[in-house]
């Protein structure tokens, strides 16, 4: 066998290999309704201790809404309005407060033009180590910083199963 046919099959070995691994299904992890459900409860228990009427949405790792819940009272545009904040943390994988700091200024400022994103607090990436498996949304609480309180109240109910 001449050195050019081995390198040739070796080659084609290769290829084959390489096409075999890559149709090899994803495997991603996702915030489950469970998940989102118990995150939500949190959230609206710590919300709701201090008096606030609030909205809450999840987020999952694709930015699709997984589970929803305003309080009595709360205003109907807090829906849409936490959905965002929950996106923008979600695809900037830090809060949206972070997200704010960070565009406060110079060519931060044009990450703020991207469709559905908001530079306001209340939106908490939810994680798993360094990996970000969804977010959560909440507004109409008395203020950006209890906005933001209560999202991290929901994800801390689901600490454990986080690690």
């Amino acid at each position: 066998m001449t050195v050019f046919k081995i390198m040739s099959l070796v080659a084609g070995a290769t290829l084959l290999a390489s096409a075999a691994s890559a149709q090899a299904p994803v495997t991603e992890r996702n915030v489950s309704m469970a998940m989102a459900q118990a995150i939500i409860a949190g959230a609206m228990e710590h919300c709701t201790k201090g008096g606030n009427t609030v909205a809450i949405v999840i987020v999952d790792r694709t930015g699709q809404v997984m589970a929803s819940l305003r309080s009595d009272g709360a205003a109907p545009h807090l829906m849409e309005f936490t959905r965002m904040k929950a996106y923008t943390s979600l695809i900037r994988r830090i809060t949206s407060r972070e997200f704010m700091q960070a565009t406060a200024s110079g060519d931060g400022l044009l990450l703020r033009q991207i469709p559905g994103v908001v530079a306001i607090p209340g939106g908490v990436p939810i994680k798993i180590g360094n990996e970000t498996i969804g977010a959560i949304g909440v507004g109409g609480a008395r203020g950006a910083d209890a906005d933001e309180a209560c999202a991290s109240a929901g994800i801390e109910k689901v600490a454990a199963q986080l690690k």
